[in-house]
């Protein structure tokens, strides 16, 4: 690693009308290092990384890149410099080529007079990017018919097309699995070889302890710290994120009752086929599998999202008739799903609509319409009850964090006073701090005996926050434990269980494409 930074900010600051995102903050990457960048959500790491890319003008501070004073003000002026990033949302045009992506504004010409655009020459420069990360897709292929992981090595080819010496990656696993997410920290070795300096941005701090060289934590708009990775752990990192030490998994003893939900050889076109078992009442039940299992698609089929084809569904020992997910909300279940924007929340709508979402019925008066001062009274109780941080009721949903996004979901199903609540990968995509909340609620829901299933792709999640964990692989259960008495290396086997060896070859090491 070189002496002199690659990037180097001094004393940048941002203001928003009524917020203070940054203070004097200092901040350098050198060549071929990666650095993590973490801290709860509004620390202030987007508003940084989006002055060093471009997208914001900073109020005060200087920036120098490769030792010459610098004033991107722009994304595309910023990629001129050599500066790109990756956001965990692919900015791509699915209807176009890989190769038409990479190239998007700037095609090679065979005539430049004419505008001919050299689509040979664009394909083998397109071939030679994807070659030096070591990603095989073809250039031809539509983006649209890739991953979500191989549309980020699109971008990541991109960045290489525009010889970026500075790469950004803000978020960039939030939406892969374990084995893409390991695919991805390939290539960013594989960059940093190469001289390339990253800057890693993730919620994930196992992540960042396995991926980077040095972690800078922000806190409130300002660099509050930064720990070498040699002396960096989960405990120092969240320390340094939230100013006091934080217990992420408060797991607390409940009584357990009587089954709340049982399923007797429930079967789902396509994923799921002749599962069963029981939810009792403050149980959490952890359901851990493979990408694929057909975890989402069971919890899709108990709240009648989609169709049963075979098995029963037994609420408090009564056997219910779940054909629409109306029906499932009547009979007290509760679903907080994966995607919490596109399934979870209307982002157009307030705090307060959100929050009373499923419980309009409730609400309704002459000619069906809503009490609007219940409805305040309701959203402001669980706004206050699930410290939801929001300006005002009437605030946008779109406009809150990842973190408050979540309590807002959660509050909409406490709201209805649920017996079952199924929460579907629960704290993914939030901060630290969220996490340990969300957690706690996860407890403290339990204890007022609710039947809780917890899908998580997170084994450390699954084994700190399970009562008892039911495994799946292709559709079926393939063990079941209690969380004390296993291993994460004996939840992987059973949720392996039914895949060929070339199946397993693949998850070790995946075709992008």
């Amino acid at each position: 690693m070189e002496n002199q930074p690659r990037i180097r900010a001094e004393g940048i600051s941002k203001r928003f009308p009524g917020v203070q995102a940054l203070e004097n903050v200092e901040f350098e990457v050198y060549p071929g290092e990666v650095v993590g960048l973490v801290g709860e959500n509004g620390a202030g790491k987007s508003t940084l990384v989006k002055i060093l890319s471009g997208v914001y003008s900073r109020d005060q501070g200087r920036i120098w890149f490769k030792g010459r004073l610098v004033d991107p003000r722009s994304p595309q002026e910023a990629q001129a410099l050599g500066i790109s990033t990756i956001y965990q949302e692919p900015a791509v045009i699915p209807g176009l080529s890989v190769a038409e992506n990479i190239f998007l504004n700037r095609e090679p010409r065979r005539i430049q007079a004419l505008g001919m655009v050299d689509f040979g020459r664009m394909r083998l420069d397109t071939q030679a990017s994807l070659s030096e990360l070591g990603v095989d897709i073809r250039p031809e292929r539509l983006v649209k018919e890739l991953t979500v992981a191989g549309q980020q090595m699109v971008e990541i080819a991109k960045a290489i097309s525009w010889e970026a010496t500075l790469l950004i990656m803000d978020e960039p696993t939030s939406a892969l699995s374990g084995s893409d997410a390991e695919r991805l920290f390939e290539i960013v070795r594989r960059l940093k070889s190469r001289g390339v300096s990253v800057v890693f941005i993730s919620h994930r701090i196992e992540e960042v302890l396995q991926v980077t060289d040095r972690v800078v934590v922000m806190r409130d708009g300002r660099r509050v710290g930064e720990l070498p990775i040699s002396e960096a752990t989960r405990e120092k990192i969240v320390r340094l994120m939230v100013g006091r030490a934080v217990d992420i998994f408060p797991k607390e003893k409940v009584e357990i009752g009587e089954p709340a939900l049982e399923i007797r050889h429930l079967s789902g076109k396509g994923m799921v086929e002749g599962v069963s078992f029981s939810v009792r009442k403050g149980e959490i039940v952890g359901l851990a599998g493979l990408v694929g299992a057909g975890r989402t698609e069971l919890a899709r089929i108990i709240c009648g999202v989609e169709k049963r084809i075979d098995g029963q569904i037994l609420l408090d020992g009564r056997e219910a008739d779940i054909r629409s997910p109306s029906d499932a909300v009547r009979l007290g279940i509760g679903l907080v799903p994966e995607d919490r924007k596109g399934q979870g929340l209307v982002l157009k709508m307030d705090v307060r609509e959100n929050v009373t979402l499923a419980i309009l019925p409730r609400l309704a008066r002459w000619l069906g319409a809503i009490s609007r001062r219940e409805q305040r009274e309701v959203a402001a109780h669980y706004v206050d009850a699930l410290s939801i941080a929001t300006p005002s009721l009437a605030q946008l949903v779109e406009n809150l964090s990842g973190g408050n996004q979540q309590k807002v979901v959660l509050a909409k199903w406490l709201s209805a006073h649920p017996s079952v609540l199924i929460m579907d990968e629960p704290t993914r995509g939030i901060d630290v701090g969220a996490k340990a909340e969300v957690h706690a609620l996860m407890s403290q829901l339990a204890g007022e005996g609710i039947g809780i299933i917890m899908i998580s792709s997170e084994l450390p999640e699954i084994l700190s926050m399970s009562d008892r964990v039911i495994v799946m692989c292709q559709g079926r259960i393939t063990g079941e434990f209690r969380p004390e008495e296993t291993t994460q290396e004996e939840i992987i086997s059973c949720a392996t269980r039914f895949l060929t060896k070339e199946q397993l070859q693949i998850e070790a090491a995946p075709a992008i494409a």
